[in-house]
């Protein structure tokens, strides 16, 4: 014979319907602070939380909607996209990987350049996508990162690209560390050139990007607190054998220690590019 440990003196209240947490869609949870904001909301106030300001992670198409006039982005090289050289398998072959990440995001790499205006200055733009495959950076955006420089020296239009990186591309191996030394050569060409670049860093970026172009603007903006580094604090704290202060790898602390220029929250990101391009560009 079996004793329940508690009995209820009365039923509990009951619902027809099964509970549900989003489920129309309609409804985004902050991260953060756990703050409920309907979907209308977030999307007015540039997918940032309306109660403590995080900022969550979007693509390029958010981005060019958030920054550049309106009709005015022209994409360049879209058809590129990666092969597989190495032939690489880990949990899954690279080849079906890239074919599920462009199924997912429709997109062909993990970064989107182009041409557009922010209120009515031409400028040459790429921005990374996190969820193809983290914004590793392999063959392709390398290839696209470099292009996107040549048009801005051609059109002497000033360069921006917006970076979100979980780094180099492992599954390209050798091949996509060399697009760390690609990048920074074409934009040390493009310095030569005398003609601006900014670079914007997202949460996260990481890794290779930082290792090379998304460190290398003549001016780094970064949003609140997003995550950039090289490597992760665990493998920082194992190669320097100390401990290491609360948030180092946030865009704060990198504000202080002068490691960027300036933070700016997406609702000023325009007003902000415009005023830095106007003084930059003469």
């Amino acid at each position: 014979m079996t004793m329940a440990w508690f009995k209820r003196s009365k039923e509990n209240i009951s619902t027809t319907a099964p509970k549900k947490e989003n489920s129309d869609g309609n409804w985004i949870k902050c991260s953060e602070c756990g703050e409920m904001i309907h979907k209308v909301q977030w999307e007015s106030n540039l997918y940032s939380c309306i109660n403590c300001g995080h900022h969550f992670r979007i693509g390029s198409q958010e981005y060019f909607g958030i920054i550049l006039d309106e009709g005015s982005f022209k994409e360049i090289d879209k058809k590129l996209r990666s092969v597989d050289p190495l032939e690489f398998t880990d949990t899954k072959p690279y080849k079906k990987r890239v074919e599920e990440s462009i199924k997912s995001t429709e997109l062909n790499d993990a970064i989107r350049t182009g041409t557009g205006k922010i209120n009515g200055i031409d400028v040459v733009i790429g921005c990374m996508d996190f969820g193809f495959i983290g914004g590793s950076m392999g063959s392709v955006v390398g290839e696209k990162i470099s292009r996107a420089i040549d048009k801005a020296i051609k059109t002497k239009n000033p360069l921006i690209i917006i970076s979100s990186s979980g780094g180099a591309r492992m599954m390209e191996g050798a091949v996509s560390l060399m697009q760390l030394a690609k990048t920074s050569s074409k934009l040390a060409k493009l310095d030569e050139e005398k003609i601006p670049y900014i670079s914007i860093l997202t949460n996260p970026t990481t890794g290779g990007a930082t290792a090379s172009f998304s460190m290398l603007g003549d001016i780094n903006i970064a949003e609140p607190k997003a995550l950039i580094a090289f490597a992760g604090p665990r493998v920082v704290k194992q190669a320097t054998g100390k401990d290491l202060p609360d948030g180092f790898q946030k865009s704060e602390f990198l504000l202080e220690h002068g490691f960027i220029d300036f933070i700016v929250s997406r609702k000023d990101l325009k007003e902000k590019l415009t005023q830095l391009l106007k003084l930059i560009s003469g």
